[in-house]
């Protein structure tokens, strides 16, 4: 999780919505040619390769066209002249012919396969560094679903398009070339006649394809307000329960099952409509060249074999027609798929160093904010000419009401986000000219919000400094008072956590992030309301750790009980994203302003 004020977290929220992997719809690209020049940039660095299937994708084409050829040429060479004898090599002839056309198509789509594969390999990789480079306020405006769907789906999309599809759309397209060439090349009188059909088949498999998409287009939509619906109930199971909100629930997940069964019986309807229809249109194909064949054959001015080899591609002419109209749907949302991709992959990554910014080695801690300004949106100021000084060694206490501007003074101190104004020091040096490496590697954060990883509790420890001993980890542990509940665990420190560590309590996630923190041993320690979420009696042991790491260090504290502030050297009260008192504990109290109102307020239940 960003740290960040609450009120700016809450409004992000709001703007994010339900997103997640089933909530987007198959949908056109916006700009399809720019897309697909990129993503054939992937596929480029297989250049031989992308040759070597192009080359199998035609050889297996002009076989599957050679077929019928020696079909045609057996009826009038050898049936119809009754020379029996000849029939054997021309039925060799056409099993070796087919035997090689899938052989070679096997070949081609294995070939496609490993291609595709690698393609997506370093696409997902690109993506997924490219969003280890992003500023936090990228992630302030998605959700993670989304971010997560472009990871997983996206590249699905284009997986399923790509790895045999697009051998299938070639040989489709060649197919068909070849069977409307095969035919003026035998009898330019029937290829006419097929002329006068085809646009009606053509047209009559795009109206079917835009109906099918539409309806795939809704079905989408509400399969994703059925998902959000279902992920709402489930991960909130406790507040209906409490609330007895079961069948309100129930009644909400039937309106959306019905909105699903209604765009699936839609959407399917004309996905299962495109078969028959080109069936229709081949068998009544089929009629015209044998109504006209048998015409021109009585005339004789055409072989019966010619007539059968044209009814035989007439009848192989609707299946690439049939695959293109299918692939049409798979190959859209493997475009939009991409083109999302690509726009995440144009982000501008966070603000590099500047040049010759300095390496940090040790740091005393001395940090001085110099009328700082800073604002997340612009026009809307969140920090206001804000001066502070926090001494080396010095505990600076951050207090205020929600959404003042508390915990956005630790995101600009670790340059997670940019001033707008004025300026931030270290030890007399400008933050802007600090590696952000060595800057970050010098602060500890301690978070309300612990974030552990489905890994080893050893492990989760480690990740303060993964070039530490186990030795090095267990006394980090033991300082942070954790050593004795971890050893209480099934297998020790070799416990495996679940996802987010739901199987330890949230006194104990806050221990063990308090000794990775001890591990990393920062220069500056920032601790944001650390303890706000665990009662009294482990409140007390994690101040008790708490006092451990920040002893010797300059130590910021976001404290939401005032009462844990007391030993603090400096309080700061802010409110608007301005400091409007600082002082000792005591000294606030006695000016009975601001500071004490926050507190009387706190222990006698007053409104503020």
């Amino acid at each position: 999780m960003t740290m960040q004020s609450t009120d700016r977290a809450a409004s992000v929220r709001a703007s994010m919505g339900r997103g997640g992997p089933m909530n987007s719809s198959i949908e056109r690209a916006k700009n399809p040619r720019g897309t697909l020049s990129r993503l054939l940039q992937y596929f480029g660095r297989y250049k031989l390769g992308m040759a070597f299937v192009l080359i199998l994708v035609v050889v297996y084409t002009l076989l599957g066209l050679m077929g019928p050829y020696l079909m045609g040429r057996a009826i009038d060479q050898y049936i119809s002249t009754k020379q029996i004898a000849g029939l054997l090599p021309i039925a060799i002839a056409m099993l070796v012919t087919y035997l090689l056309n899938n052989l070679f198509q096997a070949v081609a789509n294995w070939v496609m396969a490993g291609i595709s594969q690698r393609a997506l390999k370093q696409m997902r990789q690109d993506l997924f560094r490219h969003l280890q480079t992003l500023p936090l306020s990228f992630f302030d405006r998605r959700s993670a679903g989304e971010l997560m769907s472009r990871l997983t789906n996206d590249i699905d999309a284009i997986n399923q398009a790509v790895s045999q599809n697009v051998t299938s759309l070639v040989a489709s397209v060649l197919s068909m070339i070849g069977i409307v060439v095969a035919m003026f090349l035998l009898d330019r009188w029937l290829a006419l006649a097929s002329l006068l059909v085809l646009p009606i088949m053509f047209w009559f498999t795009q109206f079917v394809a835009r109906y099918t998409l539409k309806g795939f287009q809704g079905l989408q939509k509400h399969l994703g307000e059925l998902n959000g619906v279902m992920e709402e109930a489930i991960s909130g199971q406790k507040v209906v329960n409490a609330f007895r909100r079961n069948e309100s629930v129930i009644e909400t997940f039937r309106r959306s099952n019905q909105a699903v069964y209604q765009s699936g019986v839609y959407a399917n309807t004309y996905a299962l409509l495109l078969m028959p229809v080109t069936n229709v249109l081949g068998n009544f194909f089929v009629i015209v060249l044998a109504g006209l064949g048998g015409w021109l054959a009585l005339q004789s001015l055409v072989s019966v074999g010619i007539i059968a080899t044209f009814i035989n591609y007439a009848q192989n002419f609707t299946n690439p027609l049939r695959q293109i109209a299918n692939l049409y749907n798979t190959i859209q949302a493997a475009l939009a798929g991409a083109e999302r991709v690509f726009e995440t992959l144009d982000v501008a990554p966070e603000t590099q160093d500047v040049e010759n910014a300095f390496a940090l080695d040790k740091l005393q801690g001395d940090v001085t904010f110099d009328h700082v300004d800073f604002e997340y949106q612009p026009g809307k100021p969140i920090i206001k000419d804000m001066s502070l000084h926090a001494p080396a060694g010095h505990m600076i206490a951050l207090v205020g009401p929600t959404g003042a501007g508390k915990t956005t003074i630790i995101n600009l101190l670790n340059r997670f986000y940019e001033i707008n104004g004025g300026g931030i020091s270290i030890d007399g040096m400008d933050i802007r000219d600090i590696k952000k490496g060595d800057l970050r590697r010098k602060l500890g954060l301690v978070l309300q919000d612990t974030y552990l990883f489905s890994n080893t509790v050893m492990e989760n420890i480690r990740y303060g400094r993964l070039d530490a001993t186990d030795e090095e980890v267990i006394e980090a542990a033991r300082m942070a008072d954790a050593d004795h509940f971890i050893r209480l665990l099934p297998e020790g420190y070799q416990t495996m956590l679940s996802e987010r560590a739901s199987n330890l309590s949230q006194g104990q996630r806050q221990l063990l992030s308090i000794a990775r923190a001890i591990l990393a041993d920062p220069a500056i320690l920032i601790l944001d309301e650390a303890t706000s979420s665990v009662d009294t009696r482990t409140e007390a042991r994690i101040q008790k750790a708490l006092l451990r790491l920040m002893q010797g260090r300059t130590s910021f504290v976001i404290a939401h009980r005032l009462s844990t502030i007391r030993d603090a050297n400096n309080v700061v009260v802010i409110n608007n994203g301005e400091i409007v008192e600082q002082g000792s504990h005591s000294q606030l109290l006695e000016k009975r302003g601001f500071y004490h109102h926050l507190y009387i307020s706190q222990f006698k239940g007053q409104q503020i």
